[in-house]
């Protein structure tokens, strides 16, 4: 069948050829952002087999082509992505799952790609080819950040954000070591100022940046107190490495007076919500409060009284952003990681485990927080 044939009006047959000689030079990109508001859905997944017919090389992923939750996502055959001079290929072996992506599920994240996407930021694998002066090789295992497109079986990345992996971490623990890791160095270190012997309150406990949080802190000589969200999440901190873990209630802030004689100094928030305002309360003076993210769904507020009044600091830490800035703090993360991780503090906690094909039902879990740890996708595993 002809792409014309499936065309709504013949007078767009015009467009249609000029289509099919840009797909032909490998421009796909750009004839999707020309184009695709004159093509029907169905000429435009006809358009999607055209090209990879033309390229030859396809790999599996999991995309998001509507923005109505989990259960929508596809798991589809693209091109192969094709690295420049200067990037990184990497055969993917695992792929980490956050909250973040349930929420492009949605269009409820503030970054929201041109549809079709592919989502996943976090990926561990064996790098494929290297640009001269990367620090990582062909055959080396590594994990990567990318902005996107990780829900695939092959992913281009750049030198400064693709890290060799420690020989003590699986592929699947790497899965957050490109990015929940890097986020909670960058947020106890560089924003949070944690000097040894200070006492970390870490929210959000059972999570994977909460887990990240409690064995990066106790690696930089901090005491921690967990906070989790049910009694059943406990054992989840405390192999993390907590020294006193509460379980949130109406309470919980009593309990974790009980374990920091005068506060704490730090607290890490990937949670917000009802919890932000007894955690002010429970800061000692020039403590900081680290705002990573909002799980809880609300954003909260604050009379900024309090700050000046205990000469305490409220952070804000985009690790994401930053790097597009900065990204030299990237190399010195992995390497205080990689440190950790020889030295037994860094170990992934690795909750759910799901084939790539699973996809929507890794997302779903994350959505209704029944997950514990790191969640990733095994690309190995594809059925």
């Amino acid at each position: 069948m002809s792409v014309g044939f499936l065309l709504r009006r013949p007078q767009r047959q015009r467009a249609v050829d000029e289509l099919v000689r840009e797909l032909n030079s490998r421009y796909s990109n750009r004839v999707s952002r020309r184009l695709g508001p004159q093509l029907s859905a169905t000429a435009k997944k006809t358009v999607r087999t055209v090209h990879f017919q033309t390229l030859g090389s396809t790999v599996r992923a999991i995309q998001i082509s509507s923005l109505d939750g989990p259960a929508a996502v596809e798991l589809v055959e693209v091109p192969e992505p094709e690295a420049a001079e200067d990037e990184i290929t990497i055969d993917v072996k695992a792929v980490g799952v956050s909250f973040v992506d349930a929420l492009m599920t949605r269009g409820q994240y503030q970054i929201r790609p041109e549809l079709p996407f592919i989502p996943g930021v976090e990926v561990a694998g064996v790098v494929r080819s290297a640009p001269r002066g990367a620090s990582v090789k062909p055959g080396d295992r590594c994990a990567a950040y990318v902005p996107r497109g990780g829900y695939a079986e092959v992913v281009v990345a750049r030198p400064a954000v693709t890290f060799a992996l420690p020989d003590e971490l699986s592929f699947q623990q790497g899965a957050a070591f490109a990015m929940n890791f890097q986020t909670v160095h960058f947020s106890l270190v560089r924003r949070g100022r944690l000097k040894p012997g200070e006492h970390v309150l870490v929210h959000g406990a059972a999570g994977g940046i909460g887990t990240a949080a409690i064995q990066v802190a106790k690696g930089l000589g901090a005491t921690v107190t967990a906070v989790v969200d049910s009694t059943a999440t406990v054992p989840v901190a405390e192999s993390a490495g907590a020294d006193h873990v509460v379980v949130a209630g109406d309470r919980w802030a009593d309990a974790v007076r009980a374990n920091a004689a005068g506060g704490v100094d730090v607290t890490v928030d990937p949670v917000g919500g009802e919890y932000f305002a007894d955690s002010i309360r429970l800061l000692r003076p020039e403590g900081r409060h680290l705002v990573i993210g909002f799980a809880a769904g609300g954003i909260p507020e604050i009379a900024v009284n309090r700050l000046l009044l205990k000469n305490i600091e409220v952070v804000g830490v985009y690790w994401g952003g930053f790097i597009e800035q900065d990204d030299t703090i990237a190399a010195t993360s992995a390497a205080e990681l990689t440190r950790l991780a020889r030295d037994g503090f860094v170990r992934p906690v690795v909750g759910g485990v799901y084939p790539l094909a699973d996809a929507a039902k890794a997302l779903h879990a994350m959505e209704d927080r029944t997950t514990s740890g790191k969640v990733v996708l095994d690309v190995g595993t594809i059925e």
